[in-house]
């Protein structure tokens, strides 16, 4: 596998990093999940698979975790799907098909991508976290939502891995904005959803619901819903392998 390091300047020049091979054919993204490195099991995959089908593959980390530069509480929504534009900009110029594998969060940046760029033709979103923040604040206790408007500022949960990265306000208020224009204008991208029933962190019924509402705009969009045995994080090697799968799918 010939990867090699990238790095990109983010609007406020803050470097976006990340990592690249060359391949013929057709080229992989994957977009990482909320609070998620680069480098994991699927990934490796995923680069793996890509190097023996011949084909580029390409990961990155937003700007203000993993190893790009920046402060996380310095960064929204907004900043994150311009990191995922900034990073297609430079796949693109091969001119070759774009698949993106976009995981939790990353499902959701992948499907906005997905509309903006005619290369884009091929995705596979894995338990897609659709309107993440504005679905966190309307399930929350009412007096925990209220803290966080008037504060400005929550972590996702008190859990050890959320607690130390708070959240502005401002999350909540791209995300619903994103959510409303989600379907404004449509690109026919062939869209595989794979969902854990079991998912406690992003609901099913979530990718159930953007289904539905989808298929209202287009009855006849090239979407397949898949709701399977599993968490959130579909990792077990049965997982991995139904990734494959679907990864050398012919488009």
């Amino acid at each position: 596998m010939n990867l090699r390091a990238f790095e990109l300047k983010g609007s406020d020049g803050k470097l976006i990093r990340g990592d690249r091979a060359e391949g013929a054919g057709r080229s992989v993204l994957f977009i990482t999940g909320f609070l998620s490195k680069r480098w994991g099991n699927k990934s490796k995959a995923l680069a793996q698979w890509s190097t023996e089908l011949g084909w580029g593959f390409c990961t990155y980390d937003v700007r203000g975790f993993g190893d790009s530069e920046g402060t996380f509480t310095d960064y929204t929504l907004s900043d994150w799907t311009a990191d995922a534009r900034s990073v297609l900009s430079i796949l693109t110029k091969s001119k070759e098909p774009l698949t993106i594998v976009g995981n939790s969060l990353g499902g959701w940046i992948a499907w906005l991508m997905a509309q903006e760029h005619d290369l884009v033709d091929r995705l596979i979103l894995i338990a897609p976290a659709f309107n993440m923040m504005g679905v966190r604040a309307k399930t929350i206790a009412p007096e925990r939502r209220h803290h966080w408007h008037r504060e400005g500022w929550m972590p996702w949960d008190d859990d050890p891995v959320h607690r130390e990265w708070p959240l502005s306000w401002k999350w909540v208020e791209e995300s619903e904005a994103y959510w409303a224009t989600s379907f404004d204008r449509l690109r026919r991208v062939r869209t595989t959803i794979v969902h854990g029933l079991d998912d406690t962190v992003i609901l099913p019924q979530g990718s159930h619901e953007f289904v539905n509402l989808l298929q209202r705009h287009d009855p006849s969009y090239p979407i397949d819903l898949r709701l399977v045995l599993g968490d959130h994080r579909l990792s077990s090697p049965e997982h991995m392998e139904s990734l494959r799968q679907l990864l050398v799918e012919p488009v």
